[in-house]
């Protein structure tokens, strides 16, 4: 009896541990569970967080681009303000010494004036009527306009000369002879002034030392025409080379020198008889 009553109680135990094992492993199957949950939505939550963080460099990066853009674009801006600063300075003292050279002349044809009638000379005397119409002058390029007493028949440079030369372009002299044909009919007296213009580029690459000189050759190459294909006399003409000191447009653009780059037929209020 004894014996088959610990047989049972090591049965009882045998039941109890195993019953004890079982309980265990499911408590460590649950926790296994719940850790591999936790773990998958801490892994969720770092791939959210790595998206974020993504997306956030990226944006950094844009803004960054955009930040050296501005900053570009900001520099280009201020270098044009001072070139236009620069401009602004040339252009006002262009202009003071325009009106200080227009001052001077004037009293130089004042004093020739008086020269030549004291002399005795071929007389020259204003002729008041000169800016009550204008020539009548229709050709490609070429600008008629009143300034101060003198009237300006503009011809352009690009269709009268070659790149940085005094030689004529093919046409040129027929350009030439047709707006002084013009003048002519209009005031076959007058004292006509043949002043060259060049824009503010420096002179590379050509014969010509500078603008001045180019300017002077150019206007010469005109008084030769005009010698030669109309009926103006030597009497009637002077020459004068202005370079770049006397702009009509602005040298910051390429229309603008264009313009620039031109010879004037200048009718002036003084006549020979």
């Amino acid at each position: 009896m004894r014996q088959r009553a610990c047989a049972m109680l090591l049965l009882v135990a045998v039941l109890l541990a195993a019953a004890g094992c079982a309980d265990n492993a499911m408590v460590l199957k649950g926790r296994l569970t719940q850790s591999e949950q936790q773990q998958l939505a801490i892994s969720r939550q770092h791939q959210q967080l790595q998206g974020r963080a993504n997306a956030l460099d990226k944006d950094n990066q844009e803004l960054g681009s955009m930040l050296a853009q501005s900053r570009q674009q900001t520099k280009v801006l201020e270098d044009q303000m001072a070139a236009l600063r620069d401009q602004l300075r040339g252009v006002t003292t262009q202009l003071t010494e325009a009106r200080s050279e227009k001052n001077s002349n004037d009293q130089k044809v004042r004093a020739l004036t008086a020269s030549l009638r004291r002399r005795g000379s071929v007389p020259i005397s204003p002729n008041n009527s000169l800016l009550q119409t204008l020539p009548a002058i229709d050709l490609p390029g070429v600008h008629v306009r009143r300034d101060g007493d003198v009237i300006r028949v503009e011809m352009p440079g690009s269709e009268l000369f070659e790149s940085a030369s005094a030689r004529l372009r093919p046409g040129a002299a027929t350009l030439i002879a047709n707006a002084a044909a013009e003048i002519m009919a209009a005031y076959p007296k007058q004292i006509i002034g043949i002043e060259g213009h060049t824009d503010s580029d420096p002179i590379s690459g050509s014969r010509w030392r500078n603008n001045h000189e180019l300017s002077v050759a150019r206007s010469i190459a005109v008084y030769d025409v005009l010698l030669g294909h109309t009926q103006f006399k030597s009497g009637q003409l002077f020459v004068v080379g202005h370079g770049s000191n006397h702009p009509v447009a602005s040298n910051a653009t390429t229309e603008g020198k264009r313009r620039n780059r031109r010879v004037e037929l200048v009718v002036y209020p003084e006549t020979t008889k």
